[in-house]
């Protein structure tokens, strides 16, 4: 009598979830923007630094990037995220802290390209596969004429109370900027 149990060989297992893997892999890449064209609303890297060392994995590292606002012309915002190593981080699986430093500068003569809500989006990327968010909203304190940018990150359900805020004093530039804009005026 036979138990119905047929013998599998650790080939054979390999050779089916191998597939399944394969075809996984295939799917994430194929999901993943690629070109230039995703390239434009993607953030500068300025440079990555090792924090916690991994034998055979990628490091868990900080990341410091760039970002221009896109709706006024002369600031950009610098900001450090943790961004998790090991397998499941070189996978785009891992779920990032929500630990993120924030400095925004003006970097030239300040210009309004339209006008803005208070806390508008400024720039936001993805911190997990599906449920967290980071976002960099900007505002206006008019009364000081001062753009200020908040950064926090979010989840489907419940956000985090980590936040880390900027403000840029709107300044003349050089001498040909004579005429400083006040933001308020910018403001719906």
């Amino acid at each position: 009598m036979t138990s119905g149990l047929r013998n599998v060989s650790l080939c054979d297992v390999l050779s089916r979830c191998g597939c399944t893997v394969l075809v996984l892999v295939v799917a994430l890449l194929a999901l993943a923007p690629a070109g230039p064209a995703a390239a434009a609303d993607e953030p500068d890297l300025i440079f990555r630094r090792s924090t916690v060392f991994k034998w055979l994995s990628p490091n868990d590292k900080l990341a410091t990037y760039a970002v221009d606002d896109p709706e006024v012309e002369g600031v950009a915002c610098h900001f450090t995220v943790p961004e998790k190593g090991g397998f499941k981080g070189w996978l785009g699986l891992a779920e990032e802290v929500s630990d993120i430093s924030l400095a925004c500068r003006q970097i030239g003569p300040i210009r309004f390209k339209d006008k803005m809500g208070q806390g508008d989006d400024m720039f936001s990327k993805r911190r997990s596969l599906f449920f967290k968010k980071m976002q960099i909203v900007r505002g206006c304190d008019a009364k000081r004429n001062v753009l200020v940018y908040m950064v926090y990150s979010d989840r489907l359900i419940e956000g985090s109370p980590k936040n880390s805020t900027s403000s840029v004093p709107i300044m003349p530039w050089g001498t040909s900027d004579a005429a400083v804009q006040k933001c308020g005026e910018f403001i719906q």
